[in-house]
């Protein structure tokens, strides 16, 4: 019963109004930015390699800090598991809508990243912060604090760790556990908790540190991940590259028929590739806003542009790599009773029958805790803004509490839950974003029209 309530509140959720309004309202930035921030990848490439950085501006991390712990959000279990989940519950064609999130993300992020910084503001300590929480207050008003209320009630349920330390501990038990003999399919109960208490204990010894700790262990792990990944599934591509041309054609095909959906409605396929592109991506979402609003740094703008490459690293690339893999390996037809990560490594165990398991579950471990410490960050700065900074940090206690709880509930009452709550989210962030949108223009176009001077003048 449980999971069938969860599974109507996301339904409601995310229908045709919170789709309108987060992909609409991609578009609308697109259109409205005149598709600036997609011609200057080259400048926020510069921007990353720490050109542009200056200790003495304020903020807490370096842009490339900044970034990699936004990714570390985002490049979790939703581009490992989630793209499974939408290939099961929305057939080959959901990997489309989550493409068409992933463009209209780009423009989406420009503006939520860089509205981060341009509306910082102080929390209860006097300490400098970003978020939508913030961004709402400073740059709408006083009046407007219920919907930055809103957004942080919304983000403390968001951004709890239950999905990656379940799928884990799910990839853990598959295969280590069963294969070991350390549980059995009736008995893993025990197992399961075991893992999460060492996991809790793992990932709390990393952010009782804070968030330069965070920034520092993700700006090491993040692009090895990245790598490491795009290596294990470009191998796989080469293996069955006759393959790939069928699948692209697959995805494309079937997001406008829906012949592969559960219920074979078009619908299903579209709202369930897009939740799980925001899922994967988080665009419009407002999470990533809290660490790209930390970044060091007093150009708003060149923030935007290192946060708009966050849609096209982590959904563009990385999970079509992934579904590409389940697909091309026909994991999705012969292991139909598999769903999340269980699916995604079983396409690796066809395409490496002896080490694809193993290497699948060394990238869910660094994929799943490097999440789960960045998620605590967001988590505790909603806490924070609620009652006061200077209590935020039991936050850290309630965290590691429900990281254990999260290696024993249902996939499917995990992934109803967290739908609805990032829809919940999406509201004040792409509300506040439309309504403060001329702010950026006017700020970007005075940026570059400062560059073009500075270049001009040397």
């Amino acid at each position: 019963m449980l999971e069938q309530w969860l599974d109507r509140f996301a339904a409601f959720m995310w229908g045709p109004p919170l789709v309108a309004l987060l992909v609409g309202g991609g578009l609308f930035f697109l259109i409205f930015s005149r598709a600036l921030p997609y011609r200057h990848f080259g400048h926020a490439l510069g921007i990353l390699s720490g050109r542009y950085d200056d200790s003495r501006d304020p903020g807490t991390l370096s842009h490339f800090q900044a970034l990699s712990t936004a990714l570390s959000g985002t490049l979790g279990l939703g581009n490992i598991a989630g793209v499974a989940v939408a290939i099961t519950m929305g057939g080959p064609g959901a990997i489309f809508w989550m493409w068409l999130t992933a463009v209209v993300g780009v423009a989406t992020k420009f503006y939520t990243a860089s509205l981060a910084i341009m509306y910082r503001g102080r929390d209860s300590r006097g300490d400098l912060q970003g978020g939508p929480m913030y961004v709402i207050r400073e740059g709408l008003g006083r009046r407007w604090w219920p919907l930055a209320a809103f957004f942080a009630v919304a983000g403390l349920f968001g951004t709890l760790p239950v999905f990656q330390v379940n799928q884990l501990v799910q990839m853990l038990r598959d295969s280590v556990a069963y294969p070991l003999g350390w549980a059995t399919p009736d008995q893993h109960l025990h197992f399961d908790l075991v893992a999460g208490v060492a996991v809790a204990a793992l990932v709390l010894a990393v952010i009782l540190g804070n968030v330069q700790r965070v920034g520092q262990v993700t700006a090491r792990l993040v692009p090895a991940m990245v790598a490491f990944y795009l290596v294990m599934t470009a191998g796989v591509l080469v293996q069955y590259a006759a393959e790939v041309p069928a699948a692209l054609t697959l995805i494309v095909t079937d997001a406008f028929t829906g012949q592969a959906a559960a219920g074979g409605a078009v619908g299903t396929v579209i709202m369930m590739g897009i939740r799980r592109g925001a899922f994967s991506n988080e665009a419009g979402i407002g999470t990533e806003s809290m660490a790209h609003g930390a970044a060091r740094t007093r150009e708003p703008v060149r923030e935007g542009l290192v946060a708009m490459m966050g849609p096209v690293i982590d959904t563009l690339i990385v999970c079509t790599c992934t579904a590409l893999a389940i697909l091309v390996t026909g994991a999705w037809h012969a292991h139909g009773d598999l769903d999340g990560v269980s699916l995604t490594a079983q396409a690796f165990a066809t395409a490496y029958p002896s080490i694809g398991q193993w290497l699948l579950t060394v990238m869910v471990i660094c994929l799943s805790l490097s999440t789960v410490m960045t998620f605590w960050y967001y988590g505790s700065k909603c806490l924070g803004f609620l009652i006061g900074a200077e209590r935020q940090h039991w936050y850290i206690w309630l965290y590691t509490l429900l990281i254990v709880l999260g290696s024993v509930v249902s996939l499917r009452a995990i992934i109803g839950f967290l739908d609805g709550m990032y829809a919940a989210m999406a509201i004040p962030t792409m509300v506040s974003a439309l309504l403060l949108a001329p702010k950026v223009n006017r700020a970007t176009r005075r940026y570059f029209a400062q560059r073009i001077a500075t270049a001009q003048r040397s």
